[in-house]
């Protein structure tokens, strides 16, 4: 099937160039319900059968408490494929816009989840966590920190957390956004839809439109940024 012989493609590529995975490795895939960490889940469960570093998966979602995120499809798609499936259930959602009404709920949101799942991939004996980052989120992050923090940065293709003792990879990081799309509309993931009541209200979300109307008259804009942060070796994006 050409969907996924193209997202795997990028994932492979990206997992040998930046070196995310080694022989042994545990990896648990970080699960949002969203179209990018499914595919990522499904392009990595994939990717084991064949690559020659030998590797064993999991799947890991952090319920964050919203009401009406129901991820009992997940559940079932995990065990079509043959992986373990974790629902970690917190209150993030009551704390952050109940008990602390956060006038800007993002950051501390991505925050409290990630603390979750990295407790949680400790539990489980767990050494990576993959995360379902891709080609236009590393960009929009870019300019995001340039635009807002005055910065040149970005999340990196492979981070080491000491603190913790896990590893954070991103082996979607050169599939599109349209890609994974077109893969996620002929694959019929179990995809989630968020209920959280900032969803698609964010800076990112404003940021993703303004390069989408930017590249109109720029076209291969994304790659030429994304070339320059290979280039410039921000945050160890480097060859």
């Amino acid at each position: 099937m050409k969907e996924i012989k193209r997202l795997l493609s990028c994932a492979r590529r990206a997992v040998d160039d930046y070196n995310m995975i080694e022989d042994g490795d545990r990896i648990a895939v970080g699960v949002s319900g969203g179209k990018d960490s499914l595919a990522l889940l499904y392009a990595l469960s994939e990717l084991r059968r064949f690559y020659p570093k030998k590797f064993t998966l999991e799947a890991i979602t952090i319920d964050m408490g919203f009401e009406g995120m129901d991820f009992a499809s997940v559940e079932e798609f995990c065990r079509s494929i043959d992986v373990n499936y974790t629902i970690i259930k917190t209150q993030i959602a009551d704390i952050i816009f109940n008990v602390r009404k956060e006038s800007n709920p993002c950051s501390l949101c991505a925050r409290m989840r990630r603390g979750a799942i990295y407790e949680a991939a400790k539990e489980r004996g767990v050494n990576k966590v993959a995360l379902g980052h891709n080609f236009d989120d590393a960009v929009e992050t870019f300019m995001l920190n340039l635009f807002f923090e005055g910065r040149i940065g970005c999340f990196s293709p492979v981070s080491y957390l000491s603190r913790t003792d896990l590893t954070m990879i991103r082996p979607l990081l050169y599939a599109e956004e349209k890609d994974i799309r077109y893969f996620a509309s002929h694959t019929y993931l179990p995809i989630v839809k968020s209920t959280c009541p900032e969803d698609k209200h964010t800076e990112r979300e404003n940021m993703k439109n303004l390069l989408r109307e930017i590249e109109k008259n720029n076209k291969g804009l994304r790659h030429r940024i994304f070339g320059a942060m290979q280039k410039g070796e921000i945050d160890g994006f480097h060859l």
